[in-house]
Parts: structure tokens; sequence; C-alpha cells
């Protein structure tokens, strides 16, 4: 299971208006690469595959593939600014490390 934070949620929300799509959806995958092996992907869309796991909360989804779900399975989304920089952080229990920028992870 994926969540959402509530502030994740509005910005997913947002996102999409401003894409212009449907519906509210962050999906989020598990790539290789990184400092510490496998990397966040964040991506707002408004489709859905059929062997997606959807998670829903705060007015917005998110959904992950199977092979994803196994790397963060628990993990939390929210949305962070600050005056460098902002964007989507996970909070994924799985991690046994992560790289200083928070993009990439082991476990």
């Amino acid at each position: 299971m994926v969540t959402l934070t509530p502030k994740a949620a509005q910005r997913v929300q947002a996102l999409a208006r401003n894409l212009g799509k449907t519906q509210p959806i962050l999906r989020v995958k598990v790539g290789s690469g990184g400092c510490s092996g496998m990397s966040y992907q964040f991506e707002i869309t408004d489709q859905l595959a059929a062997d997606d796991v959807v998670f829903e909360g705060h007015g917005a989804k998110a959904v992950v593939d199977p092979r994803s779900d196994f790397f963060i399975g628990g993990s939390e989304v929210d949305y962070y600014e600050s005056l460098m920089e902002s964007g989507f952080n996970i909070r994924n229990p799985q991690a046994k490390s992560t790289c200083s920028c928070g993009t990439s992870f082991a476990t």
C-alpha cells in the first residue's frame, strides 16, 4: 500500500489540472540507478494499466506497477517546498539506505 499525504494529494490535483488530465493520478515507479542502486520516478497521468495497484486518498490516486509495489509497499508520498527546491518525497519503510538527496535507495 502506498499512501498520499493531504499535501501530496493537493499537489497531484493541481498538477493534473495544469496538465489537462481528467483524473488526478500520481504514478510512482522504481527504476534502477542513482547512487544507492534504485531510484524513485514520478509521473502525473490519467491512464491506468491493467496490472496497476491503485491507492486512493484525499481526492487523488497513487498507482504503482506490481514490481515497484514490491519495493515501496507501505510507503507514504509527501510533497515539500523550500526556497531552493520542491518535489515529492517518499518515506519508504523498506529502504535500508538512501542517498543524501533522497531520490535513490537500497533494500
